[in-house]
């Protein structure tokens, strides 16, 4: 083994000079530098900065109004929940290790951001196979003209929130367990020693990975294709909506598949050596996708784009104001004549 296991902690350092320290008491400046712990310090308090009102304002426009209660928006609010939840409950812990160089929190500081971090990340996954599963049955009509009803927005917003319960609670009943990774300032799950089940990692891995890629690669490939062949069939909103889509499993499978890659290749290369930056650049880059989906979603949907300036005006649509203030003018010109 090429790095130096404790107590709930696994340092990717051999330990054969007696430099390592646990990460739970010493700062971890051997890993990697300070200007490094200062890099990811910044770049998560800028992910905290834009993600955090981002995602409030999706949720807010999306509560507010019942034109916006379709599965693409019941989706896109579970989306939002979820970014919340790990902006609010796993980032500070981060930008706090980052200054001070290591879990300065303790274990429980890496047990709640890796739980926080890990459960959000599967229910976003599972929430964008469902959209990528729900634009197939509505571009590629498998079952005819079938359309989801609003009950299915709502059913999928459970369904995934389930099934981030399913991959991440065992780790807090002892399946396995949750532990500093990378430069040990960064709460994961632990891929590297035998104290977690190698059953569950499969089970996590297979289940809760890579089957809902394979669902929102298929399902975009045939969205793609059909969508195609049928451009003078399809409505612009349909147009839109499944650009929309495909962009957001793009931008998803480019945030969380290096760290995915990374994960997978630590579980089935146990003992391999490797460095604190290997796992630590693909954390910090899933962790992006917070405020990927919210600018996409804003920029890419225009009636979406129009409620939140409708919201953002006080209740009040711009272009109304503009049209109002226009005939205003032309009025109060005419009339003295």
């Amino acid at each position: 083994m090429n790095g130096t296991e404790g107590p709930y902690y696994y340092v990717p350092w051999l330990n054969t000079t007696g430099i390592v320290r646990s990460p739970y008491e010493y700062p971890q400046y051997y890993l990697a530098t300070p200007a490094a712990y200062a890099f990811a310090a910044a770049y998560m308090l800028f992910l905290f900065v834009v993600g955090l009102p981002l995602n409030i304002l999706v949720l807010s426009v999306s509560l507010q109004y019942k034109k916006l209660r379709s599965t693409l928006n019941y989706m896109m609010m579970n989306l939002a929940v979820a970014s919340l939840f790990m902006v609010i409950g796993a980032f500070p812990t981060t930008i706090h290790s980052s200054i001070y160089g290591y879990m300065a929190l303790g274990r429980m500081g890496a047990i709640f951001e890796g739980f926080f971090c890990f459960i959000c990340i599967i229910v976003s996954i599972w929430s964008v196979a469902f959209l990528a599963f729900e634009r197939f049955i509505v571009v590629c009509r498998p079952t005819g003209n079938f359309r989801f009803a609003e009950n299915f927005g709502v059913m999928g917003m459970c369904i995934c929130w389930m099934l981030g319960c399913m991959a991440s609670v065992p780790p807090l009943l002892g399946v396995a367990r949750y532990v500093p990774e990378g430069m040990q300032n960064i709460g994961g799950l632990d891929y590297y020693t035998r104290d977690t089940n190698e059953a569950y990692l499969m089970y996590l891995f297979s289940c809760h990975i890579w089957t809902p890629v394979i669902i929102m690669v298929f399902c975009s490939i045939c969205v793609l294709c059909v969508g195609k062949e049928s451009e003078n069939i399809q409505g612009r909103y349909e147009k839109e909506v499944n650009h929309l889509v495909v962009f957001m499993v793009v931008t998803f499978l480019v945030s969380i598949l290096p760290y995915a890659f990374s994960a997978w290749y630590l579980f089935t290369h146990r003992g391999s050596d490797y460095t604190a930056i290997f796992i630590t650049i693909p954390s910090l880059f899933a962790k992006s996708y917070a405020i990927y989906n919210p600018i996409l979603y804003i920029a890419m949907n225009k009636q979406f784009r129009q409620y939140t300036f409708y919201s953002l005006c006080g209740g009040k649509k711009p272009m109304e104001e503009d049209q109002r203030s226009s005939s205003g003018h032309i009025h109060s010109s005419v009339s003295p004549a």
